[in-house]
């Protein structure tokens, strides 16, 4: 096995398990706002996408109805659409089930290792190990989540706030060095999208931060000018 695949499959697998564990504070959640744990169970294992599901249940949490929390899930769940066109060509999904099967696991974390692959055969193996071990892992600690609710609590509930953002701090590091091509222009993204998004945090509903920092980011960038041919490629 070579290096650059024990990396991929070390860095899916680590960040799967850091990030399935989220999933134990989305079933406390769940059952603070009312859901059963076959209710909460079955969320993550058919909507699995964690702001989303925190959005839905939030919303009943808070005494909004049904509509709402929908509206809500579903104006979160749209960055995944923006995710699946940008990995339809990286991952080129053949047949109806397996396009299905690889939507399924399009959401951020995925779609962060399968972009920091090396080259899209290990973009494929990233983005299904770590799919899976998220996916696992999420379905796993919502039960236990939903069934000790009381105890997630203080102390339990910060450090699980804290695992998320964590993971995408070491998922994004490595891009900001200045040994990764236009590392300058990776920082300037990278912190023009945190200033967007912490300064709309106290006003919008959580994950709608996120949505408006990737919006606000493709709009300042600007296309890279097509270099002009040499006359040697033109003659070719």
């Amino acid at each position: 096995m070579s290096a650059a695949c024990t990396a991929t499959l070390r860095d899916a697998l680590g960040l799967g398990l850091a990030v399935g564990l989220y999933g134990a504070a989305f079933g406390a959640a769940a059952d603070a706002a009312g859901l059963t744990t076959w209710q909460a169970m079955t969320m993550s294992l058919l909507m699995f996408t964690g702001a989303s599901q925190f959005a839905l249940v939030g919303v009943l949490g808070a005494g909004g109805s049904a509509l709402a929390a929908v509206g809500s899930a579903l104006l979160l769940g749209t960055r995944n659409t923006v995710y699946g066109v940008r990995l339809v060509p990286l991952l080129r999904p053949h047949g109806v089930l397996p396009r299905i099967a690889t939507a399924h696991w399009v959401i951020d974390e995925t779609t962060a290792l399968a972009i920091a692959a090396p080259d899209r055969k290990l973009a494929r193996l990233a983005f299904l190990v770590g799919g899976a071990s998220i996916f696992l892992t999420w379905n796993l600690t919502t039960v236990i989540g939903a069934l000790g609710a009381a105890a997630l609590s203080g102390a339990a509930l910060a450090a699980l706030d804290a695992v998320v953002p964590a993971a995408f701090l070491a998922l994004l590091w490595p891009r900001l060095r200045r040994s990764f091509p236009e590392a300058a222009v990776q920082r300037r993204v990278a912190v023009g999208g945190a200033v967007v998004a912490l300064a709309l945090t106290p006003f919008v509903p959580a994950g709608v931060q996120v949505i408006a920092a990737v919006v606000a980011v493709g709009l300042a960038g600007r296309p890279r000018p097509t270099p002009r041919p040499t006359p040697e490629q033109e003659m070719a």
